[in-house]
């Protein structure tokens, strides 16, 4: 399945390895954390692959019609483009439901209501840090500790802002 997502992914943003590489990114992190919280449910590691992969996916579409990659854009776009792309490769309802909110809040902090959310707000957060280069400023840990409520995405951002 992943390598399917992946795949529709590349195909999806074929002149855009940023934006793929970001999905890669964020499936990379997320996968990361879900595993040291020992999530063992596959429907919801389903959901967190998948919403990881396509987390930016209505960014080009939200570009065109707003002039904008804001959050409130991608949030709007993201959903039916990832609902045609999930349901054209098999992926159950349920998966595709889930998926779908997580996409179509992502940018939400008051919309998080599970476990499978805050492990993609904390992986897309960790690639963010990462990609700006936030994680060398200091001033920026104190919120971020507050944000971070899973142990494992925690010790990530310690380890990224070189914390005891």
């Amino acid at each position: 399945m992943i390598e399917k997502a992946v795949a529709e992914l590349k195909q999806y943003f074929i002149l855009d390895e940023k934006r793929v590489a970001y999905g890669l990114k964020v499936l990379q992190h997320a996968e990361e954390i879900a595993e040291q919280e020992q999530i063992q449910d596959e429907k919801m590691k389903q959901v967190i692959a998948l919403t990881s992969l396509f987390s930016h996916i209505g960014i080009q579409e939200a570009e065109k019609k707003y002039r904008s990659t804001g959050g409130k854009y991608q949030e709007l776009e993201g959903p039916p483009i990832a609902k045609e792309i999930l349901e054209r490769s098999g992926v159950e309802q349920d998966v595709i439901d889930r998926t779908l909110y997580i996409i179509g809040h992502q940018y939400t902090f008051n919309k998080i209501d599970g476990i499978d959310f805050q492990i993609i707000w904390e992986a897309k957060l960790l690639v963010n840090l990462e990609e700006k280069n936030l994680y060398h400023d200091p001033q920026h840990y104190p919120d971020m500790d507050r944000i971070f409520s899973t142990q494992a995405g925690k010790e990530k951002l310690k380890k990224l802002f070189n914390i005891n």
